[in-house]
């Protein structure tokens, strides 16, 4: 994590740098995307998979619930700073503030103190066989297999959608841009309202109905977007939709993440969560360039007919799996197979690995929104 925070600080702060002597260039921009990109991935995996090694596993799912409604704030608060920096500073200088912020989280991330297992030898391991082995640990088990693809699916409609929502909206609807940005801020609140209920509503309901119905509901909020013309009460329309449809994607995404974790052994966190990134990550673009040949193909709005129905994938790969019916969180995780040339170690109690911490357990306090993340 701190490595992915530091290597991300140093690419962006090589294009102020480039633009103050006049030499900033496109291909520099890619490059420092793809490093950027490529750095955020390997942090994002590490972070997730810290997060059961944290807290008991009774509190992944409250942990999660909070984590994803400040990312929903942050989101929103980020980009209103970034556009404030940009107007103060310019777009390169502005950068900086983004420079700052990888800092700050790499020294967080130095001040994190928890107590790790003892890890095989560097050289007794090679990184195709981990990673085969996170390809077939997943596999193996049916919730995460289900989970790991209702998220990749849910990632590319929604990247789909992204491509072209706000062309859609800035130009065939002629919305202004503070109305955009109001809808936008409407929607990280949805996110954060979604995360924050997500635990009591699967306490309620079960997970397995909650995510399914909070899957069900998010295509139908996309009909206000392809009903919409310019005016005043469509764009409230789409600001509710916006509302609702990430607060069900906050719900779902948060609530599989807590399961993929709560049913995954504490040796395969990293590389379970590995493969979910890879295919939830390596969707987006593959979809955003979809989305740029549909558009010019067959146009903007019936491409946006497509990235709506590619959101009912998701729902039914749920629907035809058992977890449609799962009632309460599971408990015990799955065991990991041994790696090769070394002894198979005991599986770990359900309970997880006993941290310190202050106060009781109840005292504990987790993009267009990625539901959670990966």
């Amino acid at each position: 994590m701190i490595a992915g925070d530091l290597v991300s600080a140093a690419a962006l702060a090589s294009l102020p740098l480039a633009a103050a002597v006049g030499s900033l260039s496109l291909l520099q921009l890619m490059v420092v995307a793809a490093v950027q990109g490529a750095a955020g991935v390997l942090h994002d995996a590490a972070a997730i998979s810290l997060l059961p090694s944290l807290v008991d596993r009774s509190l992944i799912q409250r942990s999660n619930s909070r984590i994803g409604a400040l990312f929903a704030v942050a989101a929103t608060t980020g980009s209103n700073l970034g556009a404030a920096l940009t107007a103060l500073l310019g777009p390169a200088r502005a950068l900086l503030g983004d420079v700052l912020s990888y800092l700050i989280s790499a020294w967080c991330t130095a001040r994190i103190r928890v107590p790790e297992g003892p890890r095989p030898p560097a050289a007794g391991r090679r990184l195709h066989t981990e990673i085969g082995e996170g390809l077939r640990y997943v596999h193996r088990d049916h919730r995460l297999r289900t989970l790991t693809l209702v998220n990749a699916t849910t990632s590319a409609a929604l990247a789909l959608l992204n491509t072209l929502w706000a062309l859609y909206l800035l130009r065939s609807l002629a919305m202004s841009a503070t109305t955009f940005g109001v809808v936008l801020g409407l929607g990280a609140l949805g996110a954060a309202a979604g995360a924050l209920a997500a635990p009591p509503l699967a306490a309620r309901y079960g997970p397995g109905p909650m995510m399914l119905a909070a899957l069900a509901i998010t295509p139908l909020t996309q009909i206000p977007l392809l009903l919409a013309s310019p005016g005043l009460a469509w764009e409230f329309a789409i600001g509710g939709a916006l509302f609702l449809q990430l607060a069900c994607a906050a719900a779902a995404g948060t609530t599989q993440r807590s399961i993929r974790q709560v049913v995954t052994a504490d040796g395969m966190q990293a590389r379970m969560q590995a493969v979910s990134t890879w295919l939830t990550a390596g969707a987006r673009p593959v979809a955003a360039l979809l989305a740029g040949g549909l558009g010019t193909w067959i146009g903007v709005r019936p491409t946006l007919i497509v990235g709506t129905c590619l959101l009912v994938v998701p729902l039914v790969i749920l629907y035809r799996s058992p977890l449609r019916s799962l009632l309460h969180m599971p408990g015990a995780p799955a065991a990991p197979p041994p790696s090769a040339g070394t002894r198979a170690q005991p599986a770990p109690s359900p309970a997880g690995p006993t941290v310190p911490r202050r106060g009781p357990a109840g005292d504990v306090r987790h993009d267009r929104a990625s539901g959670g993340g990966p």
